[in-house]
């Protein structure tokens, strides 16, 4: 049920938005409709609808780990070249086996939205940011596309931005 979905996030204080049943792309100006209230969010929402989660709404970094391009490896790599954990945080698992990791952006953050060869942190490593003007957007748990669900893997608080990734990315801004 989406709607339980999206207010749960907005709890969490994660702003969401819908996006349209089974896709993954905004129909609208998504960014003037994210919502933070649950209450209103079980108003407004339409059941089925998939939901978006505004980066700089929320204050958050997201990394798109992707199957493609192996962006669990290469992230696993990056940290132990830097002698750093895996990072533990909010992570939501993506139909197609890749992962969501959500991190609390940093006090002004200002960082954008990378995607493929451009991404600092590599291939199969997108980055969702807050960004200057728009910000980017993930796939909030609880969407199905293609008939497979976004699902929790791992529910815990959002950890802060780790700074050897906030200063790769600061150093692409």
């Amino acid at each position: 049920m989406s709607t339980e979905a999206a207010a749960d996030l907005a709890a969490r204080g994660l702003a969401v938005f819908p996006l349209p049943p089974g896709g993954r792309r905004p129909t609208g100006p998504w960014r003037t409709q994210c919502l933070t209230d649950p209450a209103r969010v079980r108003e407004l929402w339409r059941d089925g609808d998939n939901i978006g989660v505004g980066c700089r709404a929320s204050h958050v970094v997201g990394l798109d780990l992707d199957v493609e391009g192996d962006g669990q490896a290469v992230l696993a790599a990056l940290a132990a070249r830097r002698g750093q954990p895996w990072p533990e945080t909010l992570t939501v698992n993506t139909p197609s086996g890749g992962r969501h990791l959500y991190f609390a952006a940093p006090e002004g953050c200002t960082i954008g939205s990378f995607s493929g060869r451009r991404s600092p942190l590599g291939p199969g490593v997108d980055v969702r940011g807050p960004g200057l003007r728009t910000g980017g957007f993930l796939v909030g748990p609880g969407s199905v596309v293609g008939g497979k669900p976004y699902v929790m893997g791992r529910d815990v608080a959002m950890a802060p931005l780790p700074q050897w990734i906030a200063d790769r990315l600061q150093a692409q801004h």
